[in-house]
């Protein structure tokens, strides 16, 4: 069972998107400096059960073009159940993740994914010398470029 922290609706996260984001609690990474250590406690927040997701889903119908997984790689079949959810409902999808990879099984139901670790020197997606991948699953293309500030 995905439980979450909070639910937005953001601009940034992906580019051209207005997105629900789902702040998923429980993160086994603990990535050092990462900016939401309280999504580390496994058991938090809220459980995202099917008619929650639905209902929030029906209420930004009109808003919303994506919805965005702040991780919840670790409950797979629930984090897949959701993005079903999400796609039979024409939205877009996207998972951040601190790893490396996901799944085929998780890839087959994004339409991007944001993965790597968070490594203070290296920066976050706005830094040319991130390690952190933003890539359009369908095609592999790296779309870092987007957050880049010129």
């Amino acid at each position: 069972m995905i439980y979450y922290a909070d639910l937005q609706i953001v601009l940034q996260e992906v580019p051209g998107q207005i997105s629900l984001c789902v702040s998923v609690t429980g993160c086994p990474l603990r990535c050092k400096g990462c900016h939401s250590p309280f999504l580390w406690k496994k058991g938090t927040g809220t459980p995202l059960t099917d008619e929650v997701f639905i209902t929030t889903l029906e209420r930004y119908k009109d808003m919303i073009s994506c919805v965005l997984f702040m991780g919840g790689e670790w409950e797979e079949e629930d984090l897949i159940n959701k993005l079903k959810t999400a796609e039979d409902n024409g939205l877009n999808t996207c998972l951040y993740t601190g790893m490396e990879e996901v799944s085929d099984e998780i890839k087959n139901h994004l339409t991007w994914l944001k993965t790597g670790p968070w490594i203070a020197e290296l920066g976050g997606l706005d830094s040319p010398k991130t390690n952190q991948k933003f890539i359009e699953v369908k095609t592999n293309k790296l779309l870092n470029h987007y957050f880049v500030k010129h």
